[in-house]
């Protein structure tokens, strides 16, 4: 008995050793046909890979499987989709699917690499192993172990804080386990939501575990797991840094941050609940500014106008007034100047009011974009509105807001500069006198340094206007800012254009308080500013004797009268009625090498309308011949300096007096006085050709020159704007010889 059970048992043995060895040797079979498949695979597919990159299937020079699935960021993937013509809607892995789809051919994008064991295959593998006959065997493992083990593995990784051991068992839990439909098993989901708050924890811990976290929550959304609004913000939000393209240290970045954002808006979820109806995103305010902030260092901002536009308008987001004012930063960088007016367009849309935002540094620095916008532009309007909105402003004290904006940086103070000396000369070009002293007088209130042209033309335009008060105060003014060494002293010629004026004004107390300061700023007692004015008075009561003396006085103190004092003695003679001695003067003048422009033949013509006899027409005719030979020379030769104070070619005034002075004629010879037929052919000749000049040839080339002049007012540069202030401090003084002829 003992023997046949023993030899029962040898049997048996050999009989599973058998089947045992047939077995194995099945398993090494199948197991080498395996091996042999991926290569075969991967043959074809290289093989495929080559016809399509040589066929035409050629929209992605440079692009091979692996940089598609490893190397190209979310904004990337976009970019080449959109060059190819395909959809850039979905997540990291589906553009990824899609563009390999469209490079290589579906069957290559479907060929997704599986990080399944291979031993998994063969664990429930028997085919070899002969069935015993007479023995069953009941299987009472847990078919779910490996599962179960796996979930607890993940679950204890995290509790550790070893993110990345978790993040890979997550991978393998989802490939052996997990199918893409939409798995409802909360521990599943309990499991996911684990490993994304492990990856979130030290700001993605020093954001490394950035690429994993978008990964995880990408996979979330396509399986409809809730995210945690708090874990989804702080996800985002440390994913950007201040690195190049908004890394960490060469981690995270705003690729990651904008598909974790893509993702989430797609699910739309609040604090874990799968239904969030009415929202359009489970982020806040915040995570979407830090995007825009980092879009904002790194240059895009196109990309950065459209999230904003989306936080506003989508989202009914009011932002914070630094992410506008990293915006506004980025575009006055970009030389983007039109996307910083949309910049503010927004923030206004945002619900911010200019007249307040300046109380607040980001909304200054937004203020101070626009206008640097607004100079680049050319738009005063808008420049000076924003900082008249800064002025009001509460909340700076004890500085003003328009102050801190203009000198928030120097492009901002240049700005600032430049758009109020231009609108300081659009206003003397309306001859808009007010204005130009207003915009003068809030320079130094916004910290900024008027020039010392800004001065002159301020104070001149004034002076046109006779403005006597307030070209005196100006003027003291700048005396004053003189002395502090902050700009220039004035010159002598607007010391000269205030005097005039005060003159003109009767304003005698005006004229004795600028004269003292032109004594203390230019340090001198006598010149020819004094001169002329006691000229001026003489020559308003007619005192030609006096007017003689002081000019006498003048050479014999070794200053040479100017052509002014010269026209101001022979207004002299046209208050006395004394034309043969305005001639005379014109001789002295001529002997002095001084030069007769037309205001000064223009007052000696007016000389000879006084007295109405033959004489003063006989005077008058040939004052008009001896400016008609200054006009020959000067078409030959030129004219030097300003055609409107140093050229002798008649104007409408000068046509004027000399059709008085036909008329006068015209009434001698009917009085007796003179014979018609000499007096048409002698006195009358060069009275006519002042008449007609203006149908001559050199009067239409005037013309055309001082059209293209008046063109050009708006492009001087510093040399004509020199000279235009000066033009018009003459333009002053002459009035002022013209109102001595008045009384």
């Amino acid at each position: 008995m003992r023997l046949n059970t023993a030899a029962t048992l040898i049997l048996l043995q050999s009989s599973v050793l058998t089947t045992l060895v047939t077995g194995f040797t099945t398993s090494s079979s199948s197991r080498s046909s395996i091996a042999t498949t991926p290569l075969s695979v991967a043959i074809a597919a290289a093989e495929d890979a080559t016809a399509v990159s040589s066929g035409s299937n050629s929209s992605g020079p440079g692009l091979d499987e692996f940089t598609i699935r490893h190397k190209l960021t979310f904004r990337e993937l976009q970019r080449e989709c959109r060059s190819l013509g395909l959809e850039v809607t979905g997540n990291t892995a589906a553009l990824r699917a899609r563009l390999i789809g469209a490079v290589y051919g579906s069957s290559s994008a479907g060929n997704t690499v599986s990080d399944v064991d291979d031993s998994a295959s063969t664990t429930a593998t028997s085919n070899g192993v002969k069935k015993l006959t007479g023995v069953s065997f009941i299987d009472e493992s847990d078919s779910d172990f490996d599962r179960k083990y796996l979930i607890d593995t993940i679950m204890d990784k995290c509790s550790r804080g070893h993110w990345k051991s978790a993040t890979r068992k997550l991978k393998q839990l989802q490939n052996r386990f997990l199918t893409q439909a939409v798995d409802t098993d909360e521990e599943i989901q309990t499991v996911y939501a684990t490993v994304l708050e492990a990856c979130s924890k030290d700001r993605l811990h020093g954001a490394r575990a950035a690429e994993p976290a978008r990964k995880v929550m990408e996979e979330m959304v396509d399986r409809g797991f809730p995210v945690s609004k708090s874990v989804a913000n702080d996800c985002v939000m440390n994913c950007v840094g201040i690195g190049p393209g908004g890394t960490h240290d060469g981690f995270g970045g705003i690729d990651p941050a904008l598909a974790m954002l893509h993702a989430l808006e797609t699910s739309c979820v609040k604090d874990g609940s799968a239904e969030a109806e009415g929202l359009t995103t489970p982020l806040d305010v915040d995570a979407y500014a830090r995007v825009v902030e980092g879009l904002c260092r790194e240059g895009a901002v196109d990309e950065a106008i459209l999230m904003l536009r989306a936080m506003v308008v989508d989202h009914s987001f009011t932002p914070t007034l630094n992410a506008f004012a990293s915006a506004s930063a980025a575009a006055i960088k970009a030389e983007a100047n039109e996307s910083v007016l949309q910049v503010m367009s927004l923030a206004k849309a945002a619900g911010y009011e200019l007249d307040s935002v300046a109380s607040a540094e980001a909304g200054r620095l937004l203020l101070a974009d626009g206008v640097i916008a607004a100079e680049r532009m050319d738009n005063l309007a808008l420049g000076l509105r924003l900082l008249t909105a800064a002025q009001k402003a509460e909340g700076c004290l004890p500085d003003r807001g328009d102050d801190l904006v203009a000198s928030s940086s120097r492009a901002s103070q240049r700005a600032c500069t430049l758009i109020h000396r231009r609108a300081i000369d659009k206003a003397i070009e309306d001859n808009n006198w007010k204005l130009s002293v207003r915009l003068l007088e809030l320079m130094p209130e916004r910290s900024l340094t008027p020039a010392t042209s800004c001065w002159r033309k301020v104070v001149n335009m004034c002076a046109k206007a006779e403005k006597s008060r307030k070209a005196t105060d100006l003027l003291l003014k700048w005396v004053e800012e003189a002395k502090d060494g902050k700009i220039e002293k004035p010159p002598l010629n607007v010391f000269n254009t205030v005097i005039n004026v005060c003159e003109i004004c009767g304003e005698e107390e005006l004229t004795l308080l600028v004269l003292d300061a032109m004594k203390k700023t230019i340090d001198t007692d006598g010149n020819i500013i004094t001169f002329n004015i006691a000229l001026k008075r003489l020559a308003k009561q007619g005192n030609t004797q006096g007017c003689e003396g002081i000019i006498m006085g003048m050479l014999q103190a070794g200053i040479e009268p100017s052509i002014v004092s010269y026209t101001t003695a022979i207004a002299a003679c046209v208050n006395a009625g004394d034309p043969a001695l305005a001639e005379e003067w014109l001789r002295r003048l001529r002997m002095r090498q001084a030069k007769a422009n037309f205001h000064t033949y223009n007052t000696a013509l007016a000389a000879c309308l006084e007295k109405k006899d033959i004489e003063s027409t006989k005077i008058g005719s040939r004052i008009a011949a001896q400016m008609m030979e200054d006009v020959g020379v000067e078409m030959e030769s030129g004219y030097k300096g300003s055609a409107e104070f140093n050229s002798a070619i008649p104007d409408t005034y000068t046509k004027k007096l000399v059709l008085e002075l036909n008329k006068q004629l015209r009434d001698n010879w009917r009085s007796g006085e003179i014979d018609m037929r000499e007096a048409k052919s002698t006195v009358r000749v060069p009275l006519m050709k002042i008449v007609d000049f203006d149908r001559t040839e050199a009067a239409k080339q005037i013309k055309k020159a001082k059209e293209e002049k008046a063109a050009k007012k708006r492009t001087l540069d510093e040399d004509e704007q020199a000279e235009r202030a000066l033009d018009d401090e003459s333009e002053i003084e002459y009035n002022t010889v013209r109102r001595t002829m008045e009384v």
